[in-house]
């Protein structure tokens, strides 16, 4: 019943990286085409390559399937894709990271990537019911000219779609704030702030996020839970954690979804949404995690409910889309 019910509720999703969102027939015929990329061909072989030892081994198989990207064609499939998956689980809106700055060291032409992206999106639109929009986010191990060219791309080319500006990468030793001037110009010009910070590291580097980067939305923020005085600052002003559980689980930062802090973040206050991250890599759908999540903290449908109304409202769509999606899971009957 409860899987039901969850499959009914109208989602968002706010935390998912185009290149990670990649299906596994999409990845096998990228590998067919590239094979000097080394991934495997081999559908067995790939789910093993998906086993990952630890953070950084993740990392390497995520660029592995980038560097199979070289055209607006590439990109048309890897969003048309994802927005079918995404119709499958009843999410009507996702707000989809894209790391330009990686695609054009990899050889992708600017209006490559945009053309797929703008292909794409109105492909999700027309054909699934799927509203699309983009977070263009600074690798941060590539520094400082990462960011001042991640920051000229999205100002200058400024896409249909895009809300807002982003961080990811590994987070030791890459500070937060020696990237605080890019997203002092991106929220000048109107974008949202959404970095990524403690997934992989402590409390302080949420703080940096929340203090250089003006972060209204921090993607993972797991950490977190282990500061009081961060959480009551976190709920004070409103500042959502887009959390991933399996994942973490699959990076290893937390051994099970049972040991999440997903549950002391919620009884604290926190607005808590949930996504999938880099959903065929770790083996998650968005209905998953909220089942997971769910059982595994006996919420009630309620507080199911309570769940994907903090997506729509941490989300960016106009107030009136936002207030239209709140009575589609009002309307949901919890039995």
């Amino acid at each position: 019943m409860l899987r039901e019910y969850i499959r009914a509720l109208p989602k968002v999703e706010l935390h998912v990286h185009l290149v990670g969102s990649a299906s596994v027939d999409t990845v096998l015929a990228l590998a067919k085409r590239h094979p000097e990329a080394g991934v495997p061909t081999d559908r067995g072989e790939l789910a093993r390559f998906y086993e990952f030892r630890d953070f950084d081994h993740f990392l390497k198989v995520y660029w592995a399937v980038q560097s199979m990207l070289r055209d607006r064609d590439d990109i048309h499939v890897l969003v048309a894709g994802l927005a079918g998956e995404l119709a499958r689980q009843n999410v009507r809106y996702a707000e989809v990271t894209v790391t330009p700055y990686n695609h054009v060291l990899d050889g992708m032409a600017g209006d490559e990537l945009l053309a797929g992206l703008a292909s794409g999106r109105a492909e999700a639109q027309r054909d699934h019911g799927v509203e699309l929009a983009w977070v263009f986010d600074i690798p941060g191990e590539k520094g400082v000219t990462a960011g001042r060219e991640t920051l000229a791309f999205a100002l200058g080319e400024r896409p249909d779609g895009l809300v807002a500006f982003g961080l990811a990468g590994p987070e030791a030793g890459v500070g937060r704030a020696q990237f605080a001037p890019f997203f002092t110009a991106a929220r000048e010009a109107g974008l949202h702030s959404v970095p990524h910070a403690g997934e992989t590291t402590g409390p302080a580097t949420v703080w940096s996020a929340v203090r250089d980067l003006g972060a209204e939305r921090i993607g993972h923020g797991t950490s977190a839970a282990t500061d009081p005085a961060l959480l009551d600052h976190l709920v004070e002003h409103a500042i959502a954690l887009e959390v991933c559980p399996t994942s973490n689980v699959r990076t290893g930062q937390v051994p099970s979804i049972a040991a999440h802090p997903v549950r002391r973040l919620l009884g604290h206050g926190v607005v808590v949404t949930l996504n999938t991250d880099d959903p065929p890599m770790f083996g998650a759908t968005l209905e998953g995690e909220y089942l997971a999540v769910a059982s595994t903290s006996g919420l009630r449908h309620a507080e199911v409910a309570a769940l994907a109304a903090n997506g729509v409202r941490a989300s960016f769509l106009p107030p009136e889309r936002k207030t239209e999606l709140l009575a589609e899971i009002s309307a949901v009957p919890a039995a």
